[in-house]
């Protein structure tokens, strides 16, 4: 079959394909633009997963720090509580040797209860077997906490289980920054 086709009838199919192939660049701007958000969406969904892998290895890292951290301190802790117990015999020991309402000594370190003892002259030859000089024991208004060592005369009465500080000045030795 033969068709005439008309110079109209040209032009307009001209006409529908200079309009298709428009359409078909519109369509190809839309799917570039909308590949080009994909991929950029893509990379940063990327790069906020590494980050966060990143971030979570530190956490993790500091995790391991911390419960190794708390396992020192647990053996610390183990290792205060026995010190805390021997000093609590010893501070029995002491009360059913002394008399009712006589004084002892707490000797301190940096403020931190170290050890106690009967008498000062206890107390200070203790010390030096610590390195701290035997004579030259002077007194000292610093807080507790500032001092090297430092002795503190109190009383423990027994049958209230109860400490009363004797109102004494304390002493640290001569040069008790060391």
């Amino acid at each position: 079959m033969i068709r005439i086709v008309t110079r109209t009838r040209l032009a307009a199919l001209q006409q529908e394909a200079d309009q298709a192939r428009e359409r078909t660049r519109e369509v190809q701007a839309s799917a570039d633009a909308a590949y080009a958000c994909h991929v950029r969406a893509a990379w940063n969904l990327t790069a906020e997963a590494e980050a966060a892998e990143r971030a979570a290895e530190t956490e993790r890292a500091r995790a391991e720090e911390l419960a190794q951290a708390l396992e020192r301190l647990r053996a610390e802790l183990v290792k205060a509580r026995g010190t805390v117990a021997e000093q609590a015999a010893r501070i029995e020991e002491l009360g059913a040797s002394a008399p009712a309402g006589s004084s002892m000594v707490l000797l301190l370190h940096y403020g931190r209860p170290h050890s106690i003892h009967p008498d000062k002259a206890a107390a200070y030859a203790y010390a030096a077997t610590l390195g701290v000089p035997m004579n030259g024991w002077v007194s000292d208004e610093r807080p507790a906490a500032e001092a090297w060592w430092r002795c503190e005369p109190f009383i423990y009465d027994a049958a209230a289980d109860h400490f009363r500080s004797v109102s004494a000045p304390s002493v640290e030795p001569v040069g008790g920054a060391g």
